[in-house]
């Protein structure tokens, strides 16, 4: 008798689980295309984030380049002040 009983409540348990596990099993090609759609948006913000740090370096150089110019405006015009 007990047996029975041990056996309907293990039956019981596994039917549970199964129709908790059929929603999740449903949604899986869902969650897959979604899985695929970050992994695509992931690649292309790795893409802008190597375009920024390439435009960062260029204004950097630009930054540099800018501020010696203003250094020799400012020897050519203490030069022509003399």
């Amino acid at each position: 008798m007990v047996t029975w009983i041990v056996l309907a409540v293990v039956l019981f348990a596994l039917v549970v689980l199964a129709l908790a596990v059929r929603p999740v099993l449903a949604r899986l090609p869902r969650l897959r295309r979604a899985a695929l759609a970050l992994q695509g948006r992931q690649a292309e913000a790795e893409a802008l984030r190597s375009a920024a740090e390439a435009l960062q370096e260029r204004a950097e150089a630009l930054q540099n380049r800018a501020a010696t110019a203003q250094q020799r405006v400012a020897l050519i015009k203490a030069k022509r002040g003399k």
